[in-house]
């Protein structure tokens, strides 16, 4: 069987303080802390995980709070992911918007987009964030005694992608990551893969004057897109390469193996296998609960620890 793209695996963004982060993304929106660790690529910075009860690919939020050590906001624009939404269930959008007024964020008067209602707000770090109220999301929630199941976010609903010229970006979807296009309303194309649908959509944005992007406070870094196996993973590099766009090695995430690479329109996207997951190295109970480093970092945990910013979450 030729390799395939299961769904959507995560999405990551580059924010300023960790205990906002924390506080908006654990308490107010109720994501479960599935792991608290650090950037593998800079230990002076936690990254933190939200998603499902454990974390299952297309339900996972990762942040790399950033707050405090020289980087700058960013810029959103073309060639970056613009906007996160989350499934949450028809009908719960009036309860989410008194929520969030409750806890003084401004919510937008988002359109219905492709039959659905949504809701459009900031997180503390500027990134723009949707709840979209759908009858087509299975998926079974992380409840908080605060958010039940009438409530409660199922898991990433989509991914809005803001693009220059679209054409080689959708032909690239299209041919070599299997996205089929599903609906178009004005500018905005919904593409889906696996059958489509919440956790399995991209919303490709055609904005040729939209200014390009640059990374910083308030912006998404990446996606990711899961696949099964390693060895599909590899398969994919191959063909990413075959195609002449740099790729990286296979790179040890701990709990997942990810290459990336650029598609046409300049957004950075990630393939990541679904093994070995989160609980490589924590029970389900206890996910999120302790800073877990990489094993190659464990002889440093005294000076990571000391680095890092005081948070608490529950």
């Amino acid at each position: 069987m030729p390799p395939r793209i299961r769904s959507l695996h995560h999405v990551t963004a580059t924010v300023d303080d960790a205990q906002q982060d924390l506080d908006f993304y654990g308490r107010l929106l109720g994501l479960r802390l599935v792991k608290k660790t650090v950037n593998f690529d800079n230990p002076r910075v936690y990254h933190f995980y939200y998603g499902d009860a454990r974390g299952a690919p297309g339900t996972i939020m990762t942040t790399f709070p950033y707050g405090g050590i020289g980087v700058p906001p960013g810029r959103k624009g073309s060639g970056q992911i613009t906007t996160t939404a989350f499934s949450v269930p028809a009908g719960s959008l009036d309860a989410w918007r008194r929520r969030l007024a409750a806890h003084r964020v401004e919510v937008g008067a988002g359109s219905p987009r492709f039959g659905e209602e949504v809701l459009s707000f900031d997180d503390p770090s500027g990134l723009r964030i949707d709840l979209i109220g759908t009858e087509h999301d299975r998926r079974e929630p992380w409840l908080t005694p605060e958010l039940d199941s009438g409530l409660a976010i199922r898991g990433i609903h989509s991914l809005e992608l803001t693009i220059a010229a679209p054409a080689r970006s959708i032909a690239f979807w299209s041919g070599l990551l299997g996205f089929s296009p599903l609906s178009e309303e004005g500018d905005r194309t919904r593409f889906g893969v696996n059958g489509g649908g919440p956790g399995h959509s991209l919303d490709l944005l055609a904005a040729p004057d939209a200014p390009p992007g640059i990374n910083g406070l308030g912006t998404v870094h990446h996606l990711a897109l899961a696949v099964a196996t390693a060895d599909e993973q590899l398969a994919f590099r191959e063909k990413v390469l075959g195609l002449g766009v740099p790729v990286t090695e296979v790179l040890d995430r701990q709990y997942f193996q990810s290459i990336y690479f650029r598609e046409p329109g300049g957004v950075l996207f990630e393939i990541a296998t679904i093994p070995p997951g989160f609980l490589v190295d924590e029970e389900p109970d206890r996910l999120g609960q302790a800073l877990k480093l990489p094993p190659w970092e464990e002889p440093n945990r005294a000076r990571i620890e000391a680095g890092l910013p005081p948070v608490s979450h529950r």
